[in-house]
């Protein structure tokens, strides 16, 4: 998979401040942009990579709990390093395999939102995705000087707003995802009736670059099974760029 950083589809990107960088080198994030998706409602096929992904990840952790991961456990380190209690504020694959290794089924939300947690999920790996078309610039990795809104609800309800010091994306309307990974806002959310995006892969050490990279080609093989036409592009931020 070669990096594409051609600006051409979209006046917006992804940006990381320095504030995180240089106190969270080991971080890194792969941005993957696809324009002209084909989204809609859940159905057998993306139902059916949530089902196959419960099912190996209890077979791979068994009785041991998400953190017992290498990559989930760094997670938590840093989360705790900005101020987020670890055990309350879990990055958002823990969160996920904590339903799963519980018994539960992973959330059918619709195909793109199932597939990307089916990534996240196989690769343990925190993954999101949002909607490119909901921005009102660029978005950037930053710290939270605790006066940015963050929208919780749909129609314009109260805003919540994050802590100080909380690492946050942002761009020039408001949050759009709290404590780095932990939670989407409404506005940007993806659904069925997105047709240009963008998704974040999240990657602390020891996760390998090959390995963000092979997260990145599963997610993008699966991308365009469900979007024939989509065109993708992506791009390295972080350690490694």
């Amino acid at each position: 998979m070669s990096p594409d950083h051609s600006r051409d589809r979209s006046p917006y990107r992804l940006r990381l401040d320095p504030l995180v960088t240089e106190r969270f080198p080991a971080y890194s994030v792969l941005v993957v942009y696809g324009f002209g998706l084909e989204n809609g409602p859940s159905d057998g096929n993306s139902a059916a990579a949530l089902r196959a992904v419960e099912t190996r990840a209890r077979a791979v952790f068994g009785d041991q709990k998400p953190q017992s991961d290498p990559h989930i456990a760094a997670w938590r380190q840093t989360f705790g390093a900005f101020g987020a209690k670890p055990s309350k504020y879990l990055c958002s694959v823990e969160a996920l395999l904590a339903r799963v290794l519980k018994g539960g089924e992973l959330p059918e939300i619709n195909r793109i939102v199932d597939y990307y947690n089916a990534v996240s999920v196989a690769h343990v790996l925190p993954l999101g995705g949002e909607d490119l078309d909901r921005l009102g610039g660029d978005l950037v990795l930053t710290v939270a000087a605790g006066t940015e809104p963050f929208d919780v609800t749909d129609g314009g309800g109260e805003p919540e707003f994050p802590d100080r010091g909380e690492v946050i994306w942002v761009d020039p309307l408001g949050v759009t995802c709290r404590r780095w990974n932990w939670r989407q806002g409404v506005r940007t959310r993806l659904t069925p009736e997105t047709r240009n995006a963008y998704f974040v892969l999240d990657r602390l050490e020891p996760f390998s670059l090959d390995a963000l990279a092979a997260a990145g080609d599963d997610l993008i093989a699966r991308l365009r099974a469900t979007s024939p036409n989509v065109e993708i592009q992506t791009e390295l931020l972080g350690q490694g760029a």
